[in-house]
């Protein structure tokens, strides 16, 4: 019984965790095409910590939902810095280091963490993820903004 209950609360932990990332930052994701009928929807996301400190790691937890199974896949990160005309740096990533594969039909969750040099600049950034599966078929794109803090948990010398 008490094997049973235990279950029974981590299940309900997780559901309640689900949940409460799908409300939070939500207001600031859009799909990068607004009329596209994703696979892939997008519910919520939270990066941790908020806002980001340089030459500390931080997490993206993106809450999602897929209406069918995905083998695997790929995770396009285009990070650029808010209102600057530049390329943006690109990073590629396997959806089965940010998931467990095979992704099953229904609610899943994407847990990318990174670490940014101390001498990035603060300010607002917005990333543009897509989400291709192992046919290269786009499956969501969505854009958010995260910002970085002037502060660093690095002393200067």
């Amino acid at each position: 019984m008490a094997v049973k209950s235990t279950s029974m609360l981590y299940l309900l932990s997780c559901l309640s965790s689900f949940f409460i990332l799908m409300l939070s930052s939500s207001h600031a994701l859009k799909y990068c095409d607004k009329n596209a009928n994703y696979v892939v929807k997008v519910s919520g996301v939270e990066i941790l910590p908020n806002p980001v400190v340089r030459g500390e790691p931080f997490t993206f937890k993106i809450a999602a939902y897929t209406g069918e199974p995905i083998q695997s896949g790929d995770l396009i990160y285009e990070i650029s810095y808010a209102g600057v005309e530049a390329p943006p740096a690109t990073f590629l990533h396997d959806l089965c280091e940010e998931s467990s594969c095979p992704v099953p039909v229904g609610h899943f969750l994407l847990t990318h963490t990174e670490l940014l040099p101390t001498v990035t600049p603060p300010g607002t950034y917005n990333v543009k993820l897509t989400f291709k599966n192992q046919n290269d078929k786009q499956l969501s794109c969505i854009i958010f903004p995260f910002k970085i803090g002037a502060g660093s948990s690095v002393s200067a010398i």
